[in-house]
Order: structure tokens, then sequence, then C-alpha cells
């Protein structure tokens, strides 16, 4: 229900913004609440504290990269096209919200167990429809049948993710949505039927 407050996508906006320019260990509450042009206590009607934020930060964020996947399933062209058209979403998305990449790629990673296994909750449902998309690849034929889902899995996740995170630590100075198709043709090599 407070998720469709007005003020608390203004927080969320203001959260990614601080989190990025401070680290998460220095984004203290009153500067996101500044940012966001609300009162410190203000933050408190919508989060319980600033992991609370953090965690709210990703699950709206990544609620994103999820209806914008469940559109490209749902489309009928082939398996192919969909991991490309995936990869492409996911580089354009940060490449757009520069604060978020640094937020996803660096401050989410340095927080405790506990933060993090809640992030990875968030994560299960984008997983599930890129397993989607191998499976119907293995199903046409596109992919090899022989393909380990969950490694295939963890090499294009951690292939996007890696590339995102290189371009976030040389100060995103080129233009990650031009590597999509790169990306695209290295993954397909190790998948290929």
């Amino acid at each position: 229900m407070k998720r469709d407050k007005p003020k608390y996508k203004q927080i969320i906006d203001a959260a990614v913004i601080v989190i990025a320019e401070n680290g998460y260990h220095q984004a203290q509450v009153s500067k996101i609440a500044k940012e966001a042009g609300v009162a410190d206590g203000t933050i408190y009607l919508y989060f319980k504290n600033k992991e609370d934020i953090l965690i709210s930060v990703f699950r709206e964020k990544m609620g994103i990269f999820v209806e914008n996947v469940k559109e490209i399933v749902k489309k009928e062209i082939s398996a192919t096209e969909k991991l490309y058209k995936l990869i492409d979403n996911h580089f354009s998305l940060l490449y757009h919200d520069r604060h978020l990449a640094i937020v996803t790629q660096l401050e989410l990673r340095q927080s405790n167990k506990d933060l993090r296994f809640r992030i990875n909750e968030v994560l299960k449902e984008y997983l599930v429809l890129l397993d989607s998309i191998l499976r119907e690849g293995i199903d046409s034929g596109e992919f090899d049948e022989k393909i380990d889902i969950r490694l295939a899995r963890q090499m294009v996740f951690g292939t996007i993710d890696e590339t995102i995170t290189s371009w976030v630590m040389n100060d995103q100075k080129y233009d990650l949505i031009k590597l999509a198709p790169a990306v695209h043709k290295l993954l397909l090599k190790g998948m290929k039927s």
C-alpha cells in the first residue's frame, strides 16, 4: 500500500542518487530525505530503516527489468532474439540510469550477508524468466539440448553482470549498449545447437 503513495517513488529515486554519489554506508537517511524534498521523518512513514530503503530500491528497479523481460518472453520471436533483447534491455536500462548502475554493480555487493540474501530473493523472478528463454531455445533446437540450464543461466547473467561492472568501474566512458551484440554473439557460441 505504501508503494502507491506519491512520495514513495520520490524517495526511491532520491535514494538511488544519494547511494550512488555517497556510497551505501555514507548515505544518511537525512541526505535521502533532502534529495527527495521531504522531511527526515517522512522517510520512516515508508521505510523501517536504511536497509529497507536499499531492498526497496532494488525491488522497485528490478521490477522494471522483470516487467520488460516478461514482455520479451511473450513476443513471437526466436529464443535467440529473446536472449538478445534481454541483454540489450539490461544494458539499456543501466546505461540510461547511471546512478542505478553504480548502486546495483557496486553498492549492493558491499552489503551484509542478510541483505544480499534478501536481494537474491528479488533477483529470482528475473532469473526464472531467463531460464524460460533458455528452455525455449533448447525445445526449439536453437540451443544445445545437453546444456545445463543452471550453468547456462549463470554464464548469461554473469557475463551481463561483469560487462556492466567493468563499464561502471571504467567511469562509464564508453557506450554499454553497443556491447550487446558482441555479448550476445559470444554467449550464443557457447549454447548453439
